[in-house]
């Protein structure tokens, strides 16, 4: 095998490409190979090649604008939908983008449409999906370079999530509350990186409203789920609340690692030894030793250069309580 990765490397190079991680892709093209040895049926393949081809796009389609925020917005593809919600999502659409992000939706009819006409062909992304009834992409989006067309849902959710900086849920059916607990348990599990996650209601909504209700009364009081896991999400009633619950979650915080044992935090702005002491005190319980402490960029995150700058403070994190974890976030992002 050390041979065929040398023929790998080499076979690479003479396509004249450049990658700055080519190991990677050395391995990537093993596993390729590995697939003569264990003869999957031509089902497999297919499965594998599709995948891949419509990931590796995704890439390409994302890549020019990771510095950007995005939120990924879901709801009710519904052609006919009540104005108020419409109007609602097409606000949001536009006020998200005045604050600087940019929009994911599924390219679809109804919320998708009204966020995407809000927000603007230049400010969005449309990642439909191919399903046995046509799914038509709406015009705000449609023939854009930021579509992409998925086959399997599975990798649509990928990109959903991956390139996300927030979540938020309109009034929607079976697919809103499939994506909707999807991120919740990959906020829950860790799986996924802290983000605001906002159910919007119209100022006199019920239905998020009752969805709550359902998690307080039958989730939360059975204890199939922790008080501080409802701290993973919100309910909102106003497009600006939505707005500023979103924005408001990285007013200092700007991203996290893991190095070695250790979670970093990477701030906009460094915290006084006062603030410093008292995250320690109020957040002991998901401490595993030690304290948390400011540091500067370590050696691990070298290949980071862009962030590199940014103050830090680190701490060994019990990898449990993410629900905490999320509120030692909104403590980092109250002003001094």
């Amino acid at each position: 095998m050390e041979n065929t990765r040398h023929k790998i490397a080499r076979w690479i190079e003479a396509t004249g490409g450049t990658t700055n991680n080519p190991d990677l892709i050395v391995e990537i093209i093993e596993t390729a190979l590995r697939l003569v040895r264990n003869t999957p049926d031509r089902g497999d393949l297919k499965i594998l090649h599709t995948t891949l081809t419509e990931m590796r796009y995704a890439f390409q389609l994302f890549t020019p604008y990771r510095k950007v925020r995005k939120v990924s917005v879901f709801g009710s593809a519904r052609t006919v939908l009540p104005q108020a919600i419409y109007d609602q999502a097409s606000e949001f659409g536009q006020k998200i983008v005045a604050a600087g992000w940019m929009v994911i939706t599924g390219a679809g009819d109804g919320i998708m449409r009204a966020v995407q006409q809000g927000a603007g062909r230049r400010n969005s992304f449309g990642i439909n999906i191919l399903l046995p009834f046509e799914q038509e992409v709406n015009e705000f989006i449609d023939h854009d370079p930021k579509l992409a067309t998925f086959k399997y849902f599975f990798t649509r959710k990928l990109f959903f999530v991956k390139e996300a900086d927030a979540i938020v849920l309109f009034p929607g059916g079976f697919g809103t509350h499939d994506e909707g607990f999807e991120v919740l348990t990959l906020l829950q599990t860790g799986k996924s990186e802290p983000m605001p996650l906002v159910m919007i209601d119209t100022p006199e909504g019920r239905y998020w409203t009752r969805w709550q209700e359902y998690v307080q009364k039958e989730l939360r009081a059975a204890e199939l789920i922790s008080e501080e896991d409802t701290h993973l999400f919100c309910v909102v009633h106003r497009v600006d609340d939505a707005v500023d619950e979103i924005t408001r979650f990285y007013r200092n915080y700007h991203s996290l690692r893991f190095v070695d044992d250790r979670l970093v935090l990477r701030l906009q702005r460094p915290l006084s030894p006062t603030r410093l002491a008292a995250l320690n005190d109020q957040f002991a319980d998901i401490i595993e030793r030690e304290q948390i402490v400011a540091l500067e960029a370590l050696p691990a995150e070298a290949n980071e250069p862009d962030l590199h700058d940014l103050p830090r403070i680190a701490f060994y994190f019990n990898k449990r309580s993410f629900g905490r974890l999320r509120q030692m976030i909104d403590a980092i992002n109250v002003d001094e």
